[in-house]
């Protein structure tokens, strides 16, 4: 069910809803009008009204991702792997997550920070693996982060007997969370190769593995191989959520099913993923031009927006858009228990929302996506726009409601081709106060012959209810994850009461 179905139809009527906000309560209220569209959505929509207002807010310094100093930007020392011939070269290294507890802070591994990442030769595009980096605890250089190496062998997927997993080409984006037990389990997403003749479509399936560490001595963790490697999920019948034969041979269908995020509560196993709405979650096709709760608003705004929809170069592109954040139940062996209905779509807008991040703070749940203008349908978005999303609820299950009013968190604009382009923002909680550490990841892959993609610096959100910004003035280390958990400060002004 969709926030805004908490509103009933009425000439003119308000309601408050009331969320607990770390100790207190705050009412968030809306006018709604006779105008008005009935919305029976089962989840929360990013419509194309939300996307049209983020257009107007982004460019306030709060939503804005700071501005970094390229001549200061290094590439991260210890990234550094063998190429085709075997000579050792720099990599690249992008999409990274810590190692959290289950609350989503991040867990300290016998007195170090670790963190997952995907990194690769940057002249080979299909080099594309999951290392370990690892940092003692309180370190917050970059040059403190050292390389573990590559968390899977070649020859693990073969030995995992599974008929997915045997065919993995890449290891992409993921979560690794630190058990009650003190094991390393890391959950990411398996690709198969694009081999149509082979009847292989380029398949994501959601997978998991404990990966052991051992201590050759004070200052080092060295991978000592994984066990218990196994797939999770790969959207079965594509009801719930699309498979990848659905979108086969479908122009325009960016098929997606990847970036497990874990999560606990309540005693409950949780993992929240990007996907696509399968068929009985409001699909594709033509028909979606015609669905009001995708555009949001009122009745003048969905007239105007569908002739302008019509006529627009992004229509057939709008047609296919279904981008969700979904969501599975696991058992205690980090099986699939139960398959439940997405937590976000983005039916008509966008294909893709990315890096699904999730965590209980201040007694709210707050959830962030990653995405980028050139894969959303709307006009006035460009294609050089890159936006962190986010949402707030009292339940990890949701209805979620888009913080700031339309869900614009972070914005950049920067050309692609940029040093300090940054994408993939994550936020952390650190446990305590208002304000996450935000991670990216800075330069696209084999741009330059000198320049990396690295780890960008971090920065600080702040987070009050359902309101968020940027805190400019502290800007961290590259690659930095946690703050000193005395040095919450704000820093004013923050206006909260606009948007």
């Amino acid at each position: 069910m969709k926030f805004n179905n908490l509103f009933r139809k009425a000439a003119t009527v308000t309601v408050a809803t009331t969320l607990l906000l770390g100790g207190g309560f705050q009412a968030f209220a809306k006018e709604k009008d006779s105008g008005d569209l009935e919305d029976d959505s089962r989840f929360t929509q990013i419509t194309r009204h939300d996307m049209l207002n983020i257009f107007k807010q982004q460019g306030k310094e709060k939503f804005e991702v700071p501005s970094f100093d390229a001549s200061t930007i290094k590439n991260i020392p210890s990234a550094k792997g063998r190429d085709g011939s075997g000579k050792l070269i720099d990599f690249d290294v992008w999409d990274t997550w810590p190692l959290q507890n289950a609350d989503g802070t991040i867990a300290n591994y016998k007195g170090y920070n670790i963190v997952f990442g995907l990194a690769g030769d940057p002249k080979r595009a299909e080099d594309t693996f999951i290392y370990l980096f690892y940092q003692k605890a309180g370190n917050t250089s970059l040059e403190g982060w050292k390389n573990a190496g590559r968390v899977f062998k070649d020859n693990d997927k073969i030995l995992s007997n599974e008929a997915i997993l045997k065919n993995q080409a890449e290891e992409w984006s993921g979560s690794a969370t630190l058990t009650s037990d003190g094991e390393v389990r890391l959950f990411y997403t398996s690709r198969q190769p694009y081999e149509p003749e082979n009847k292989l479509y380029g398949k994501q399936t959601l997978a998991t593995a404990q990966v052991n560490l051992s201590q050759p001595d004070d200052e080092t963790l060295k991978v000592n191989g994984i066990e218990d490697l196994k797939s999770i999920y790969d959207a079965g019948d594509g009801k719930i959520y699309q498979n990848v034969l659905q979108s086969v041979g479908v122009n325009l269908d960016n098929h997606t099913f990847r970036d497990p995020h874990y999560i606990e509560d309540q005693g409950k196993k949780y993992i929240i993923f990007e996907a696509n709405t399968g068929t009985e979650t409001g699909y594709q096709g033509e028909d979606s031009l015609n669905k009001s709760a995708y555009y949001g608003g009122n009745n003048e705004f969905f007239t105007k927006e569908l002739q302008n929809l019509l006529q627009s170069p992004k229509k057939n592109g709008a047609e296919v858009a279904n981008g969700a954040l979904g969501i599975v139940e696991l058992n205690n062996d980090y099986t699939l228990k139960k398959v439940m209905d997405p937590l976000i779509a983005s039916n008509l807008v966008t294909d893709e929302i990315e890096r699904a991040n999730v965590f209980k703070m201040n007694g709210l749940w707050y959830l962030f996506t990653s995405t980028r203008g050139s894969k959303v349908t709307v006009d006035a978005i460009g294609s050089d726009e890159i936006y962190m999303l986010g949402y707030v609820s009292t339940s990890l299950t949701g209805p979620y409601k888009p913080l700031n009013g339309t869900g614009l968190v972070l914005h950049q604009n920067l050309d692609r081709d940029d040093i300090t382009w940054t994408y993939a923002h994550f936020a952390i909680p650190q446990g305590k106060g208002n304000n996450v550490v935000v991670t990216s990841y800075m330069t696209n892959r084999g741009l330059f012959p000198d320049h990396k993609s690295t780890f960008a610096p971090s920065f600080l959100l702040n987070i009050k209810g359902s309101k968020t910004s940027v805190v400019m003035k502290r800007i961290l280390e590259q690659g930095q994850i946690t703050i000193d958990p005395t040095d919450d400060k704000e820093v004013p002004p923050y206006d909260y009461g606009k948007k």
